[in-house]
């Protein structure tokens, strides 16, 4: 599978996982500047901004570790802009990362809160 479909295959499992957990999903793949958030979402009146992660091996590590200072830098550009667009400046949010892994047929799904 190629990871442009790896990727969304991964999303779509996410939002489902997120979902079933009792968070209400706001957006999806929101883009601002350079910046993309996966899903954009809402869990006890807290807005969530979700970085999804996904992996068929750890070859190259678990999928969270790929998330490093770059990375977060432009998704919390991304969320500000989020919350400038949609007057929720006095809004408090987080960021979670979902990790995906496909292996030998099993699908594992790792949430973080707070991530960073």
């Amino acid at each position: 599978m190629n990871t442009k479909l790896q990727g969304d295959r991964g999303e779509l499992l996410a939002v489902e996982f997120l979902g079933e957990a009792g968070f209400r999903i706001l957006e999806r793949n929101y883009r601002f500047g350079r910046g993309e958030i996966d899903i954009v979402a809402e869990e006890a009146g807290e807005l969530v901004f979700v970085e999804v992660k996904t992996r068929d091996s750890l070859r190259f590590g678990e999928p969270e570790e790929s998330v490093g200072g770059a990375k977060e830098q432009r998704l919390c550009r991304a969320a500000e802009g989020y919350c400038m667009e949609r007057a929720m400046t006095d809004r408090f949010y987080r960021f979670d990362i979902v990790a995906i892994r496909f292996e030998k047929g099993l699908t594992v799904v790792k949430h973080l809160r707070n991530a960073f």
